[in-house]
């Protein structure tokens, strides 16, 4: 027996404006990882532990684990984007004009 009446449409799976869902338990391990092997390591490690610390006071603060899903899913989309941005400078393009990438990316932290 159902508390649904027959005649009430069943909820949709995902709510239209239901936010991204949660990125993997060890996401942030695997990313880390994926920091360390690329050319840029050297700049991206302390970058991204910088991040990882104050999303993790954060996240302590607010009881909320928002802030640390937001670091990885910015480091995530940063790396996926890097591909075409190594074939932009590669290609001679101008980058003079300095967008950030979090501009570009639309995840302002």
């Amino acid at each position: 027996m159902s508390a649904r009446p027959d005649h009430a449409p069943a909820p949709p799976s995902v709510p239209p404006s239901a936010p991204p869902s949660a990125p993997a338990p060890a996401a942030a391990v695997r990313l880390l990882a994926r920091i360390r092997a690329d050319r840029r390591a050297e700049r991206w490690v302390p970058a991204f532990e910088q991040d990882w610390a104050k999303a993790l006071e954060d996240a302590r603060y607010s009881y909320s684990l928002t802030p640390v899903h937001d670091v990885v899913r910015a480091w995530q989309a940063r790396l996926a984007v890097t591909p075409a941005v190594d074939a932009f400078l590669a290609a001679g393009m101008d980058d003079s004009d300095g967008v950030a990438s979090e501009d570009a990316l639309g995840i302002r932290p």
